[in-house]
């Protein structure tokens, strides 16, 4: 009985999974492909070969017919450190660096970051997939490759004091951690918040700072930032984060409309307060709740 449900408990984790890979296989249809220093929204936006349903469906199938002649359910569904040590440098060779990030810190955190302790313990296993999963909230957790395209597109550096917006489950901002000086991130959902902060401590860093709070007024105790990133998406840019942000600093954040195809855009503040705006690819993320009354003009 235990290894029927469990068996069921797979299937229904797969079913999920692709449930996410069909909402991504649709923004791709008709979309405009954009490219910046070699990337293209196709890169994001990627689609999957129409035979991979019933491929999929036959390798679960027969995974678990084998299951109870190979190992207990237990250990398939928690494989342990050594398999998501190799699943995690599989995934920065051919999810990120195969797909153009080349800075090298960007790299080296995205490869020391156990993004398996960020999902739900049901999601585990598919951690190192190259598709957003679901978290506590109804919110998710980006794709590996939008992390850390996400990430490079800010240019961070050792010294820098970064701004997210956008909490989640932790996994960016401890991304961010392994490369700047200091993260400030703000959460507008109070159980998310304590999630992440619970986890994060877990795992000893020390140099992220969270709340709760209304992402479209930033953090204004700890401006200006050297860089801020947006991991969900307002109609417009938040006029509280353009002031908040340094001269030359840089903003990364998607702009549109809810549950629509958004634009991530790339903001560079220059030295009389103006803002240069170069779009690099089309996407979509949760929509960023909380008061939009002040916004950018001409973003």
């Amino acid at each position: 009985m235990n290894s029927v449900k469990n068996a069921r408990r797979f299937t229904d984790t797969i079913a999920s999974l692709r449930w996410f890979d069909l909402r991504r296989e649709r923004l791709h249809d008709g979309k405009e492909q954009r490219s910046v220093a070699g990337m293209k929204a196709s890169d994001a936006l990627e689609t999957r070969p129409h035979a991979l349903p019933a491929i999929l469906g036959a390798v679960v199938l027969l995974g678990i017919a084998l299951i109870p002649f190979v190992m207990p359910l237990g250990t398939v569904e928690n494989p342990g450190p050594e398999f998501y040590m190799k699943e995690r440098e599989r995934m920065v060779a051919r999810d990120v660096a195969a797909r153009g990030v080349t800075n090298a810190l960007v790299l080296q955190a995205m490869g020391r970051v156990p993004r398996e302790e960020f999902v739900l313990p049901q999601y585990r296993r598919f951690a190192y997939q190259d598709g957003a999963l679901p978290i506590d909230a109804q919110q998710t957790i980006s794709q590996p490759y939008m992390v850390a395209a996400m990430t490079e597109a800010l240019d961070p550096q050792p010294e820098d004091v970064v701004l997210e917006v956008g909490t989640g489950s932790g996994y960016q901002a401890a991304i961010l951690a392994g490369v700047v000086r200091h993260v400030y991130s703000v959460e507008i959902i109070e159980s998310l918040a304590r999630s992440a902060e619970t986890t994060l401590t877990r795992m000893g860093y020390t140099n992220i700072t969270l709340r709760t709070g209304d992402g479209y007024q930033g953090w204004p105790d700890h401006a200006p930032y050297d860089a801020i990133i947006v991991t969900a998406a307002p109609e417009h840019v938040p006029q509280p984060l353009v002031d908040q942000l340094k001269p030359g600093g840089k903003m990364v954040i998607p702009v549109g409309e809810r549950w629509h195809t958004q634009v991530l855009k790339v903001l560079e503040k220059v030295a009389d307060g103006s803002m240069r705006t170069n779009e690099l690819m089309d996407v979509r993320f949760v929509p960023m709740t909380g008061d939009p009354t002040e916004i950018a003009v001409g973003d």
